[in-house]
């Protein structure tokens, strides 16, 4: 019991990328670790994206099966852990996305959390569901830098690494999809100075 102890401390103190070295050299642990502490971002990026819980849960499974077979991939020169687990679980939402595309239909939407905090330029009558509806209602590319960075709190270096972009091109697209958020939650009115600010929080 107490080497297990030890060994479970060693893995809870170990960085993801030394986790990474660990999962390569054949330790199963360090795959339960990192899952442990990866999991709960990466499903909430998927619900953010698609609004649907049953495709959140698959595609977060699908993320952590991908990392068994292809964790040789990561590149630390190009991100960290959390932006490669990112960019697999963005590409298997948008493949969902284009497969099971039915826009506008609410069928198959999920509840978030209800934990919203809506900033102070935006009123307090903004419910839950409508701003899961404006966050859906976003163009796919501007949606997933909204998620990434004011939902997830990514960087805007793991966004880039993420999306495969520079960082100039996810400034740009946040600061654009940030702008028709406020738009659509204000009731198309122009926006009353919210560039630059994080719009939302949604779940935990």
């Amino acid at each position: 019991m107490l080497v297990e102890t030890v060994q479970t401390s060693g893995q809870l103190g170990a960085n993801d990328q030394e986790l990474i070295g660990r999962m390569l050299a054949g330790d199963e642990d360090a795959f339960t670790t990192l899952y442990r502490r990866r999991q709960a971002p990466v499903y909430r990026f998927a619900l953010q994206m698609t609004g649907n819980v049953v495709v959140a849960e698959d595609v977060t499974q699908e993320v952590f099966m991908a990392l068994l077979e292809h964790a040789r991939r990561f590149d630390p020169q190009r991100g960290t852990v959390a932006s490669f687990l990112y960019g697999i679980a963005r590409n298997l939402v948008l493949r969902r996305l284009e497969k099971d595309r039915h826009t506008d239909s609410d069928e198959g939407l999920d509840d978030f959390p209800d934990d919203v905090d809506v900033l102070a330029d935006l009123t307090r009558q903004e419910t839950v569901e409508q701003v899961r509806r404006a966050v859906l209602s976003l163009p796919t590319t501007y949606r997933e830098v909204v998620v990434l960075c004011d939902l997830q709190d990514a960087s805007y270096e793991d966004a880039a690494a993420a999306l495969d972009c520079p960082v100039g091109t996810v400034r740009s697209r946040l600061n654009r999809g940030r702008t028709m958020l406020a738009q659509k939650l204000a009731g198309s009115a122009p926006p009353k100075k919210t560039l630059g600010m994080k719009v939302l929080r949604i779940g935990a």
